[in-house]
């Protein structure tokens, strides 16, 4: 049963959040009216409001956080108040919503479902990430009294929902442990790529910069990312296995983006590694297709060890060989296109750079395994079918 659907998501604009656009375009193409509120780009999504492939869209300005917990604080609050404010124009717009769809973090957005409730609104929480962990991850103050708060705020978010989108099986356990929702609110829809979008285009020799090989790091640059890592085990490369025989590519922005940059030349790494900052897709089929590598260098850490890395899944559609950490769920969908270093260890990570470097066969193979992944049990075929099965278990009348 389609019907009118409001999503929220305050992390990254649409359709520049891609998790957020296939759901969105998925939603559209079954019959929904949808509607996204979302924070406006600084470079790219910079309209107030625009309508894309039917599905339309409302920007709010909103400034990016800084200065720890303080800063998230404002920013959160904010991206509320403009939240609120667009729901409540909107409403009186286009009527009422049948699903308001809240993706965090933060875990603010049942707030905005409960003022829409009376109506009759059912509220879909997608959980995007695990916030106690991610604060845990981010900021180092241990469980704190802002620790207990989000934790609180979950619990919140959990029991206000009707259904709950989780990303993968260990935020499902969550769910239904933590959250105490039952097995049949709780769906699994994987944060997965659409194939056909990611094709391989001639490899560009002048991208690796005269070297005989590229690397690549595609994602966002956060303090849990470890770019930090990924940049201190190219040193180790360099340093303790004599490699001097490639180049670096970092594609993405974030928190950390000019601090890694600057650790990059403390490094002695400034002719080696390039940071491009956010590209448009034909830039970035660009770089994949040339990439001999691709690094998925996220730390061991309680929020890293559970969550899906869409770094990895994308690498996977570009059939390329992953170096990653022993994560959880990094071996749950990277399978044999990965090799795993020991968790956090920057000097193993560098030897599984070397030993692929110099394994042009075993390149392609895990490449091959990576790419049948995702467009088998992986794929966003998938994951859209349990999207529509979320919603329909939303609005099935009680």
């Amino acid at each position: 049963m389609a019907g009118r659907a409001l999503i929220l998501v305050e992390n990254l604009s649409v359709p520049l959040d891609r998790r957020v656009w296939q759901e969105s375009t998925a939603l559209r193409a079954a019959g929904w009216e949808v509607h996204v509120i979302c924070p406006q780009g600084a470079k790219q999504d910079t309209e107030p409001e625009v309508v894309i492939d039917g599905v339309h869209i409302h920007r709010y300005p909103l400034r990016a956080a800084t200065g720890g917990p303080a800063g998230y604080l404002r920013e959160y609050g904010s991206a509320l108040w403009h939240t609120f404010r667009l729901a409540r124009r909107l409403t009186a717009r286009f009527g009422r919503f049948d699903v308001v769809h809240g993706c965090n973090p933060p875990d603010l957005f049942f707030l905005v479902a409960l003022a829409m409730r009376r109506g009759g609104t059912r509220f879909v929480f997608d959980q995007h990430d695990l916030v106690p962990e991610l604060y845990l991850s981010r900021f180092d103050r241990g469980r704190d009294r802002l620790y207990r708060a989000v934790c609180w705020l979950e619990r919140r978010t959990y029991r206000a929902a009707h259904v709950v989108i989780a990303t993968n099986e260990s935020y499902r356990k969550v769910a239904l442990s933590r959250g105490g929702k039952r097995a049949e609110e709780v769906f699994v829809v994987r944060s997965a790529p659409v194939v056909e979008r990611f094709h391989q285009v001639p490899p560009e020799e002048s991208l690796r910069r005269g070297k005989p090989y590229l690397l690549c790091y595609l994602g966002v640059m956060g303090p849990q990312d470890g770019v930090d890592y990924a940049l201190r085990s190219l040193a180790r490369l360099r340093d303790e296995h004599g490699r001097s025989d490639w180049h670096a590519v970092f594609v993405g922005g974030g928190d950390t983006f000019d601090a890694m940059v600057a650790l990059s030349r403390e490094l002695g790494l400034g002719d080696d590694v390039e940071f491009t900052g956010r590209i448009p897709d034909e830039d970035l089929m660009r770089h994949l297709s040339t990439a001999d590598v691709c690094l998925s260098p996220d730390p061991l850490n309680p929020l890293n060890d559970v969550s899906t890395m869409n770094k990895v899944m994308e690498y996977m559609a570009m059939a390329k060989p992953i170096v990653s950490f022993e994560l959880r769920e990094a071996r749950v969908s990277a399978g044999e296109a990965a090799l795993y270093a020991p968790a956090n260890d920057e000097s193993e990570f560098a030897k599984l750079i070397a030993r692929l470097l110099d394994d042009p066969a075993e390149r392609r193979r895990m490449g091959e395994l990576g790419r049948r992944r995702v467009a088998g049990p992986l794929s966003w075929e998938h994951s859209k079918a349990a999207l529509l099965a979320a919603y329909d278990a939303a609005v099935e009348p009680r």
